[in-house]
């Protein structure tokens, strides 16, 4: 059975995290894209990215073709907004719970702010599960590159490589 990311990115950190997992794990992808695209730029965007956050809200997302009973463990990755996952996965989630049952799960989160530890602790719940190991946290790994990001990121798929999730 396979690993599969399945992501949101609205700048391309997220995306360029799971796209270096993906590749060192040999895990699958699904890009999370909403019809209605956020703002990615000046106040709007942490206006209306936060709001959304916060609200929880489900926004509708373009067609996706997955199935999951083909992978054993899904690996969310999202940025941070207002110390919570980003509405499209929540949107993901709740389409598909009932084929998440008995899944296993890990997470990574990028921000470039602090809030990544309550955003998976909200994940968790959100799940039904009592934690969510392994997980990582990267800071701008896109944005703001370099060696050691690249090594942390490395290191994290290694991890994901050698140990089963929580489910």
């Amino acid at each position: 059975m396979k690993d599969l990311i399945v992501y949101y990115s609205l700048e391309g950190n997220t995306e360029y995290v799971a796209e270096k997992i993906a590749a060192k794990t040999g895990a699958d992808t699904l890009r999370l894209v909403p019809k209605k695209a956020y703002h990615d730029k000046g106040f709007a965007k942490f206006f209306w990215g936060g709001k959304s956050a916060v609200m929880a809200e489900k926004p509708e997302l373009e067609k996706y073709d997955i199935d999951l009973s083909q992978y054993e463990r899904i690996i969310f990755g999202t940025p941070i907004w207002a110390s919570n996952i980003t509405p499209p996965l929540r949107t993901f989630i709740d389409e598909n719970k009932e084929a998440l049952k008995g899944k296993s799960f890990a997470a990574f989160a990028c921000q470039s702010g602090a809030g990544a530890e309550k955003a998976f602790a909200k994940l968790s719940k959100l799940l039904g599960i009592e934690g969510l190991l392994p997980s990582a946290i990267f800071i701008d790994p896109k944005a703001k590159g370099s060696e050691d990001k690249d090594a942390q990121i490395d290191k994290f798929a290694e991890t994901l490589s050698g140990s089963n999730a929580v489910k």
